[in-house]
């Protein structure tokens, strides 16, 4: 048997009510235990606009939202408008023709008109036909009605039983006018028997500060980040973390800093203009030798930019926030299970060598929702504070007092909590010696100077070897090998199969996730041996290819750049690859479908 995969598109304006019909075919997908991964284009206004939420689903795991759709659900004209012309032979469009007329469509696209009048004649509002329409739908993939029943109950139980009745009845309606009057396709939809969870990133990235043990949490709204905080708040008092919604960044990176300093582990997020402003907070972080993390999910900029479109735009800007240099670990996690796991690993190298550390996603992968096996999700973490005195009751003083900053192999000086009795000492984000006296108010020493500041960039010598080389994916021999780094790994791997399949074009993959530091030795080993290398991202400038090659010295062969404000679709990556071994161009820019 081959493999199962659906996809299906609800578009509409906003204030429509897409978002309820996606989270009722998503429980249903997950339910039977198929893999999902679900994309929202959508505008930053509360009413109007476009609004476009794809769903794909398999009994394989799915990578990315995928080239083409199956069923498309317009709840106005302007989606049919768009999208229609889209539609390939076999596919379905179920819409409300009181209001909606299709047009001219491909060959073999099956027209499913049905009437919110007839069909629901004493309910008025527009959000009866999305419950028609996802009772027809789910007529058509052969699913029973008692699973959509049941899913209807738990999603309006809140409203009472006059809406459940409601909404089950016009969904029943819808069901049994495509009985009558649709052609089914031509399967069932699976039940795999998988046991199946279903979140986005950002909440992949909260649960996983949860697990790293996170006690303070703090936010100024902005997206696409804001649903860290929204899911932080909703489970604060059950899991005993503080959370605080603060005035503006500024605020935010003091705040997460001083209670770092005071010994919790601390957290904040936001995006590239929130992460703006908290670049000397960051420095100072470093200064003082404070581990804190900062998650910037990116979006299209610069200024306000595109605020609910995404990018790989941020990359330089993390890198270099802050004045001077200073010690840092930066990672771009790859997919929505990753973000959960590499916050905690995150937070152990932070307390470990007493610096700043920064996630580095984007909306894509922060507000994509994805399903995840509960198996990869290790809730019992371990957790390693390191050096700090003070956690596990009281340490009695080393002999000559305390030395906050001591100068060692290392880099790493023991880190005392704030009270901890005979361990005073002065944390400012002046240059200090090794007790913590500033320079600047004895006199600027250049031997001091030096020493300490060799001592904090030290730490960074002993980070790689705690972090886990990029592999190479694919065969060893291929004629491309692809490079990416942070969310474009899904959809690389769906070019990749797409490449073997329909063109025979063999590749393989390089998908880079911690930045800083950098694997040097081991990327430029691996990449040695490819025979055209091809670096795919999300930005204009090729930020990462910039990146790559003042570490390594390596000029890439092709780039594959999008910044329209959407994320790469598999058949980009395959006609850029197509086009840079024929010679034609050494840097594709696919154009997205356009939407007008």
């Amino acid at each position: 048997m081959g493999r199962f995969d659906l996809a299906i598109a609800i578009g509409g304006a906003a204030g429509q009510g897409i978002a309820t019909p996606g989270d009722v075919l998503a429980r249903i997908f997950v339910r039977r235990g198929l893999h999902l991964n679900a994309y929202n284009a959508y505008q930053s206004i509360i009413r109007g606009g476009h609004i476009f939420l794809t769903l794909r689903t398999s009994d394989r795991p799915v990578h990315s939202f995928g080239d083409r759709l199956d069923i498309l659900i317009p709840l106005n004209q302007d989606t049919m408008n768009r999208h229609l012309r889209l539609m390939r032979a076999g596919s379905a469009v179920l819409y409300n023709s009181d209001k909606i007329k299709p047009g001219a469509a491909a060959d073999g696209v099956q027209l499913c008109p049905f009437s919110v009048k007839e069909l629901a004649p004493t309910l008025k509002g527009d959000l009866v036909q999305n419950t028609i329409a996802l009772g027809a739908v789910l007529r058509l993939i052969g699913v029973e009605f008692k699973i959509l029943e049941e899913i209807l109950t738990l999603q309006f139980k809140r409203k009472g039983e006059t809406v459940i009745a409601e909404n089950v009845g016009v969904a029943r309606a819808g069901f049994d006018y495509a009985g009558d009057h649709f052609k089914p396709f031509p399967f069932v939809l699976p039940d795999t028997g998988r046991k199946l969870a279903f979140f986005e990133g950002n909440q992949a990235l909260a649960m996983g500060g949860a697990a790293a043990g996170v006690r303070f949490y703090c936010a100024y709204p902005m997206s696409p980040a804001s649903g860290v905080l929204h899911w932080m708040a909703r489970h604060a008092r059950e899991l005993g973390i503080m959370v605080r919604q603060v005035e503006d960044e500024l605020g935010v990176i003091n705040m997460a800093i001083g209670a770092a300093h005071a010994g919790c582990r601390s957290m904040c997020a936001t995006s590239g203009g929130g992460f703006a402003l908290m670049s000397e907070g960051l420095g100072s972080a470093a200064m003082m030798e404070v581990p804190v993390v900062c998650i910037n999910v990116q979006r299209a900029g610069p200024a306000t930019g595109v605020p609910t479109k995404t990018e790989q735009g941020d990359l330089w800007q993390v890198m270099g926030a802050g004045q001077g240099d200073y010690p840092r670990i930066i990672v771009a996690p790859t997919n929505i299970p990753d973000c959960y796991r590499t916050v905690p690993q995150l937070f152990n190298l932070v307390d470990k060598f007493q610096c700043p550390g920064i996630v580095i996603s984007d909306l894509l992968l922060s507000e994509g929702r994805a399903s995840v096996d509960p198996a990869e999700l290790d809730f019992n973490v371990p957790i390693d504070r390191g050096e700090v005195i003070g956690l596990n009751g009281d340490t009695p003083p080393p002999d000559g007092g305390f030395r906050r900053y001591q100068i060692t192999a290392s880099g790493i000086s023991p880190r005392a909590v704030p009270g901890t009795p005979g361990y005073a000492h002065v944390v400012a984000t002046d240059e200090h010696d090794e007790d913590g006296v500033l320079i600047s108010d004895e006199f600027t020493n250049p031997n001091k100077r030096r020493a300490i500041h060799e001592k904090r960039m030290r730490k960074m010598e002993g980070v790689l070897p705690l972090l886990e080389p990029p592999r190479l994916f694919g065969p060893a021999d291929a004629q491309v090998t692809l490079v990416g780094w942070g969310s474009t790994e899904g959809v690389i791997r769906e070019a990749m199969e797409k490449l073997a399949d329909e063109e025979g074009i063999a590749a393989n993959h390089l998908q880079i996730k911690w930045l800083v530091p950098l694997h040097a030795e081991a990327i430029t080993s691996i990449l040695a041996n490819s025979k055209t290398t091809i670096i795919v991202e999300n930005n204009y400038s090729g930020q990462f290819a910039r990146y790559l090659r003042s570490e390594t010295s390596i000029v890439a062969d092709g780039h594959i750049r999008k910044y329209d404000g959407e994320p790469f679709m598999p058949h980009h990556i395959v006609d850029g690859v197509k086009a840079i071994l024929a010679g034609a161009t050494k840097k594709y820019v696919p154009v997205h479908e356009i939407r007008v």
